[in-house]
């Protein structure tokens, strides 16, 4: 072995700068986050040959006073925090003072500034080539803010510059990055040119619309068209953005934005709630898209546990995981068909939803061949919605009758008054979001005409859906049956688990588990779920220890449950080349304006689908 001796300067940089600056893109990021910590308004990005040969960044922020130019680039140094208060509250987005050294350690480094409280006319330029470090001040015209140019990066560490990828990949992740912080700061107007080709211009945006426009250029117009906007407070947590449809997923997680105060995050709690949430209508092996924003005290949070802070660690996991949690579940199944038309559509022109009140009372449809008001039959709404020939485990034993009994057929009075009530709904506008039905196709598909436009519902698949919602609905009013075990199971488990049982004995005795420790590792199983009392005990208790070690809950009981339910309601639901009348077709389409999560079945897929007017004028080419 040597003996012990302290590194150079030179090389505690270089070494710092592979956690730091991995590739070009990080020095983008690190660069862009200085300038919004210096409170700028305006950020010009513009690199060359993806970030290799050059990369400057212009901001109108405070900028550096001459003073403070050469200490910038030494290690530690930072205008960010000055103790362990700070360390402990931190607002910023960069705050450990070793961005400039380790690029200025691995590239031609040129810093020039002025400071907004300066009061001189120019500003003070200092160059660093990464070679010894030293660092030579200069004057230089510069208007208020910073300029940093980082050109040859890596020119000094070649084993280092063999491991980036082409300069489009490289580009790519700059691209990436400047998308990220364009959309944590509405505020700011940034731009970004490559090889003298301006990629974005993005202007500042304070309204919603223009949020959503800098949204639409940065995820795409389609983002946009499928999104909904929520904005959720509970627990001092703040939660708000726009979340996509299960119907706009994507192969790859590409389209996935998630903010802390302000700082973009990858976190795996953050992910594990988002995956929880939509669980129940992501069709299997899909990624949803989403742009959200987290908003808590800055004590509560944690950022300081990875170098490059895309990391971040919570006081207190289980509240923020199941916050996360219950918001997007909440958000997602308050979707209904109105609320889906007025996002495709753009516009507040989507047909008003007609209260169930209202729709009840009327109880109308209308002959598309002879234009006669006739009614549609509505089941009591608190009627569970299952085929009348179900048996006690949800299969179908006759399609022979009716899949739903239909009311009595109102008198002539009561349908002239039915018939004038229609009619002033249609003069005012307000007709169902989903329409009345016209046929049916193949047996397989309900054609159903509204204000706007054509619908077309998979039946099947939207029934599948109304039956798991009631289904789950009667479950949980019941509540989560124990069931005692004849013979206690003993349970090897590590230290760690056998202590979160004992902790956690009231988390798991409200999912139905009785565990009682019996040695250092091993607990034994007294109770577990009525449902689960087939299934493999030990596995299951060791898959629920770790959900509760690492989120705090556990979601095994539930999505063994909703498995379970989604099956009896897939063999429930009605079959195809099941003909239907039209007051069964009209029934269903109002039961799908109820129910939760009514715009996707319990695989994921869609079950209906929407073309205006106009989009079938297209189609047609009318009007040209």
């Amino acid at each position: 072995m040597k003996r012990i001796a302290l590194l150079s300067q030179r090389l505690a940089n270089q070494i710092a700068a592979g956690e730091v600056v991995e590739r070009p893109a990080s020095v983008v990021k690190e660069l862009l986050e200085n300038s919004l910590d210096a409170g700028a308004h305006r950020i010009d990005v513009e690199v060359e040959q993806g970030g290799s040969k050059l990369i400057r960044i212009r901001d109108d922020g405070s900028g550096i006073p001459k003073d403070d130019l050469t200490l910038a680039l030494s290690r530690h140094a930072t205008s960010k925090i000055a103790d362990l208060d700070d360390l402990e509250n931190i607002q910023s987005l960069g705050f450990r003072g070793e961005a400039l050294a380790s690029i200025s350690s691995v590239s031609r480094l040129t810093l020039t500034s002025r400071a907004s409280d300066s009061g001189e006319s120019g500003g003070w330029q200092v160059e660093a080539a990464g070679q010894d470090m030293a660092a030579t001040l200069s004057p230089a015209p510069h208007p208020t803010g910073t300029s940093v140019e980082v050109r040859d990066l890596f020119f000094n560490t070649p084993a280092r510059k063999k491991f980036l990828r082409t300069e489009n990949t490289e580009f790519g992740r700059i691209d990436e990055v400047v998308r990220r912080l364009a959309l944590s700061r509405f505020d700011v107007s940034l731009s970004l040119r490559h090889n003298q080709r301006t990629v974005h211009q993005l202007h500042s945006a304070q309204s919603v619309q223009e949020k959503q426009r800098r949204i639409g250029l940065v995820c795409g117009p389609a983002f946009l068209e499928h999104a909904v906007y929520i904005d959720m407070e509970a627990s001092g947590l703040r939660l708000w953005g726009w979340v996509c449809l299960p119907t706009f997923s994507r192969s790859q997680p590409d389209l996935q934005y998630f903010y802390v105060n302000g700082r973009v995050i990858r976190d795996k709690l953050v992910s594990h709630a988002i995956k929880q949430a939509y669980r129940d209508v992501m069709y299997g092996g899909r990624h949803p898209a989403f742009v959200l924003y987290l908003e808590l005290q800055p004590s509560l949070v944690d950022v300081n546990v990875h170098p490059t802070k895309h990391e971040v660690r919570f006081r207190d996991q289980r509240l923020v995981h199941d916050f996360l949690f219950r918001s997007l579940h909440k958000a997602l199944a308050d979707v209904r068909p109105d609320d889906q038309l007025a996002t495709a559509q753009g516009s507040a022109s989507a047909p008003p939803h007609v209260p169930s009140a209202q729709q009840s009372s009327l109880g109308l449809r209308v002959d598309q061949v002879t234009g006669e008001i006739l009614p549609y039959s509505e089941r009591d709404q608190s009627a569970p919605i299952r085929p009348t020939g179900l048996g006690s485990q949800g299969h179908a034993s006759g399609y022979g009758r009716s899949i739903w009994a239909l009311s009595p057929e109102p008198s002539s009075a009561q349908l002239q008054d039915q018939a004038a009530a229609y009619q002033r709904l249609v003069a005012d506008g307000e007709v169902p979001p989903l329409g009345f039905a016209l046929a049916q196709l193949h047996g397989v598909y309900i054609l159903a005409q509204n204000a706007e436009g054509l619908i077309v519902v998979d039946m099947h698949a939207a029934h599948e859906r109304i039956t798991y919602e009631r289904m789950k609905s009667a479950v949980d009013a019941q509540g989560i049956r124990a069931q005692p075990l004849l013979v206690p199971v003993s349970v090897a488990v590590s230290s760690a688990e056998a202590d979160c049982a004992e902790e956690q004995a009231s988390a798991l005795a409200a999912l139905g588990f009785e565990l009682e420790r019996v040695a250092s590792e091993s607990v034994l199983v007294r109770q577990v779920p009525a449902l689960l009392v087939r299934a493999d005990i030990e596995q299951l208790v060791r898959d629920v220890l770790a959900d509760v070690r690492e989120h705090g809950s556990s979601q095994r009981i539930s999505d063994y449950r909703d498995e379970l339910l989604s099956t009896m309601a897939c063999h429930g639901a009605v079959r195809a080349n099941r003909q239907l009348s039209v007051p069964e077709m009209n029934a269903l389409l109002r039961d799908m304006e109820r129910t939760e999560r009514s715009g996707q079945c319990n695989h994921g897929r869609p079950t209906w689908v929407f073309q205006s007017m106009a989009d079938l004028d297209k189609l047609f080419l009318r009007g040209r």
